[in-house]
This record gives C-alpha cells, structure tokens and sequence, in this order.
C-alpha cells in the first residue's frame, strides 16, 4: 500500500502481541542521521509500549544503508534476538546510486529472511527527496519505525 494512502503510525494496538518476553536488534545506519535517528526513536518508543523491556533491545549502527545486510546477518548470527530490525533511508540523488543501494539492500535483506530463523524487518525509507523522507520518519505520515516495531513483534510471534 502507498504510504500517502496509510499513516505508518496507525495501527490496532490490540492485534499486537505483547512483547515483554521479547529480545530486538535494531541496525541502524549513521547516514541520513536526522531521519535515521527519528526512526529509530520511534521504533524503540513502539517496542517498549509493547511491554519490550529497554534492556531488551539492542542497537548497533553501521555507516550507510548498504551495511544494513551485513550488521543485520550478524545479528542474526549471533545475538539471539527474536527479531532484527534495519532502519535507513536513502534519499535519491543525481547518479543512479540511489537505484543500486536500495536494490541491493532489498536483496541482501530478502536473502537473510529466507535463510534464517529469524524475522528481519525491512525499515528503509526509499524516497525522492529529504521532505518525503521527513514525512516517513514521525512527520505528516507518521513514522516507519512506529511499523516496523509492530512488525517485528507479529513476526516474532509467528
């Protein structure tokens, strides 16, 4: 569904499970930082107004969009979460950069999910400019870290 069309912010609180017996790794990378940094606020507020204890949830941060694979497959490797988070955003610029990081993070991301055990919830803003990356991240369309928390809790009780 277009986000224009769906606030990610609006959900029902009562067909999410509850998380307090939960453990979650966010990845969550440094460019972009103001975005980046607004959802992961928003994940993080979402997951414990589940019942997700603080210490219970784990952030690591990697320089750009593209490292999300690799911090997330560790994670997935090695931490014994029940769910992993990547939380980015990659705003399109002038080079076909923006089309090689954003496919490549969808891969990498697909990947993971279809070779482990774990949920790995795919929290990268791909957007035209910095007004609708604003928008995504606790603006006019809520926030995208708000959805993925949700997400990575049903998921992690699937």
């Amino acid at each position: 569904m277009a986000t224009i069309l769906h606030n990610l912010s609006d959900y029902d609180f009562s067909k999410v499970p509850d998380a307090s017996n939960m453990c979650f790794g966010i990845v969550v990378a440094e460019w972009n930082p103001e975005i980046t940094g607004a959802l992961l606020q928003g994940c993080r507020n979402t997951l414990e107004k589940h019942g997700a204890l603080p210490e219970n949830i784990h952030v690591k941060s990697v320089p750009g969009s593209f490292e999300l694979i690799y911090g997330a497959h560790q994670m997935v490797l090695n931490g014994g979460y029940d769910a992993v988070i990547i939380l980015g955003s990659v705003i399109r610029g002038e080079t076909p950069h923006f089309d090689y990081i954003c496919q490549g993070v969808t891969y990498g991301i697909a990947r993971i999910n279809a070779c482990s055990e774990i949920p790995v919830v795919y929290g990268l803003l791909t957007t035209d400019n910095l007004q609708q990356a604003k928008e995504r991240s606790g603006g006019s369309l809520g926030n995208k870290g708000d959805e993925c928390a949700v997400v990575a809790i049903k998921m992690a009780k699937f």
